[in-house]
């Protein structure tokens, strides 16, 4: 009888994930409307932060949403996740930055 576990598994890194790699992977990201029109820009430091891990992204299909009365800002960047590190870095990276109010 076999122990293996019925999940799948994130062979050679040793982390347990039901994602498969490669695969295409969406983050969203949310802050305030006013930080979206400073001088970088929420979009800007959401993109500069997708590329520095997932350098393949293509920045033209960011997708930037207001909320309805427009004071914050959601911009969402599918990327085409090589790892759970990757996406664990992005993730820490996004919400140690004072813009982001919220990363999902």
């Amino acid at each position: 009888m076999s122990t293996t576990p019925s999940h799948p598994k994130n062979i050679g890194q040793g982390e347990e994930t039901l994602l498969r790699f490669p695969t295409p992977f969406p983050i969203k990201a949310m802050g305030r409307m006013k930080n979206a029109e400073s001088d970088e820009g929420f979009a800007q430091t959401v993109l500069g932060v997708v590329m520095k891990h997932a350098p393949d992204f293509d920045a033209s299909t960011l997708e930037m949403r207001p909320s309805k009365n427009g004071n914050f800002i959601s911009v969402t960047a599918t990327i085409n996740a090589q790892s759970k590190a990757q996406i664990d870095a992005i993730y820490l990276e996004l919400t140690g930055n004072p813009l982001v109010l919220m990363a999902l």
